[in-house]
């Protein structure tokens, strides 16, 4: 299938994030892709970026045409990572239906370069946000400001805790 915005989602989330929306994330993906939705941008990042990742990769067999496109920031992103997150990159990358490395090395303003291509390719935008000091925080403003609908998970899972009667 050849690239389409108008079926495109872009993942961008912190890496702190830890896994407490795994099941909503596959559910979400799942509707999106029942929306029409086929190609999948993870900016493989620590934390929310693996996660959904992943969570394309375990659907992407039930869901024909369904694509994950990894795109990384410069070559080498992941050398500062633990060895077990080392290991679940790779194999995301190694699953991935394609990616795209902007960058040979790090350079500075490289992460930019690489949100800006996430908004750049989508027409959703699927966030784990709870800070606005932040690549994710920027990723966000800069889908909002080109009206690209954003979904912001955490705001989904936490919100219900705030209005909770004890």
């Amino acid at each position: 299938m050849e690239y389409n915005r108008e079926v495109s989602v872009a993942f961008t989330g912190h890496q702190e994030y830890d896994g407490q929306a795994d099941d909503r994330l596959a559910a979400l993906v799942r509707s999106l892709y029942e929306e029409g939705y086929r190609f999948f941008y993870s900016g493989m990042a620590l934390g929310f970026d693996l996660a959904a990742a992943e969570a394309v990769l375990s659907l992407r067999e039930e869901c024909p045409g369904m694509q994950l496109i990894a795109v990384v920031p410069f070559h080498g992103q992941e050398r500062d990572f633990p060895i077990r997150e080392r290991m679940r990159y790779w194999a995301v990358l190694a699953a991935a239906d394609r990616t795209v490395e902007l960058e040979p090395a790090y350079s500075r303003g490289c992460f930019y370069r690489r949100n800006d291509y996430l908004v750049d390719h989508a027409d959703r935008l699927v966030a784990w946000y709870e800070r606005s000091r932040s690549g994710t925080g920027y990723t966000v403003r800069r889908a909002r400001k080109e009206r690209i609908e954003v979904t912001n998970l955490f705001e989904e899972v936490s919100m219900p805790m705030l209005f909770t009667v004890w």
